[in-house]
């Protein structure tokens, strides 16, 4: 795409990204390049989110996995509209006055996932720090809207961090879903100018408020790489997570979506992720994804499965 229509989308999408500085993105390396959607499956799954009027974070956030994922319906739902009321520097989903809540869309979202059959399903949102509750309520019915139209499928939820909405995160638990999702998105230092809206430790304490509510809950985090942090500070967020008993970590490779977004400060080898997926399983999650390509919901399905296996194993080893 040329860089003039680029950066008009930027601004058109990010206007207060609009007076930052041009960081025109480095040459991807060979192990980031990705072939373009282009399959029957890809298709089909658009034109149901279309029928259904349904956000995705895929299309959104501008994600690489999308053909693969499209292409075997895996289709990770945005709910609460496609505007978000936050405004981090990584993020390409739209900035500004946010949607109307639509009503129907719980039910639409049920819809969509007994229609491609999904046994594992991602539900994300934007941050509606507009609303009392920050969207909480809207988590609640669509996770009851799709259980009772595919009580067998699996629910995994990407929640927002519900800053200053008092009960909020309790409520979302309580709907138990089977992963709750809650991503750190970079490490702490970093907060200021890539995610400033808001803060790492109440992060962690959703996290670790999940467990108070359902210790059965599978919990899950992320961060990018590649956006300045140092290595030990990864590690460090990796205890962090462990000390709230976090199940899954994962760990991508930071793309920009345009010029006027943070820089990629460094392009992460596959021998790196390669080490950080080690040292998570030394540490204890049950499940680590560290990849250049790795996003909170790729994968989604079979690392779920074996989450779970590995929970079950070492319930199993401690019976004996």
């Amino acid at each position: 795409m040329p860089d003039d229509i680029v950066k008009t989308q930027a601004v058109v999408r990010h206007p207060e990204k609009a007076a930052n500085p041009d960081s025109p993105a480095p040459r991807k390396p060979d192990w980031l390049r990705v072939k373009a959607p282009v399959s029957k499956e890809y298709h089909e799954t658009r034109r149901l989110m279309r029928e259904l009027k349904l956000n995705t974070v895929c299309e959104e956030a501008a994600c690489p996995n999308i053909g693969e994922c499209w292409q075997q319906k895996h289709a990770t739902v945005m709910i609460l509209g496609s505007v978000c009321t936050r405004a981090c520097a990584f993020c390409n989903v739209a900035t500004g006055q946010p949607d109307l809540l639509d009503p129907h869309e719980p039910d639409h979202v049920a819809e969509a996932v007994a229609g491609l059959g999904l046994q594992h399903v991602v539900i994300t949102s934007v941050d509606r720090d507009d609303l009392p509750d920050g969207g909480a309520d809207h988590f609640v019915r669509t996770i009851k809207a799709i259980r009772e139209r595919s009580p067998l499928t699996t629910i995994e939820i990407l929640t927002p961090d519900f800053l200053r909405k008092p009960g909020a995160i309790e409520k979302v638990a309580e709907a138990r879903p089977d992963v709750f999702n809650h991503n750190l998105e970079t490490v702490p230092r970093l907060y200021a100018t890539v995610r400033p809206g808001a803060r790492y430790f109440h992060s962690l304490r959703l996290l670790d408020m999940v467990k108070q509510v359902d210790p059965s809950i599978f919990t899950k985090s992320g961060i990018m790489v590649g956006l300045g942090e140092e290595r030990a500070e990864v590690l460090q967020v990796m205890d962090d997570l462990r000390a709230a008993d976090v199940d899954f970590m994962t760990i991508g490779q930071y793309l920009q979506p345009t010029p006027k977004h943070h820089p990629i400060e460094k392009f992460v080898t596959p021998e790196e992720f390669a080490s950080y997926r080690t040292m998570g399983f030394g540490k204890g999650f049950l499940m680590v994804a560290a990849s250049p390509l790795t996003r909170s919901s790729h994968h989604a399905d079979a690392d779920f499965a074996r989450m779970r296996a590995a929970r079950e194993a070492k319930l199993a080893a401690a019976a004996s």
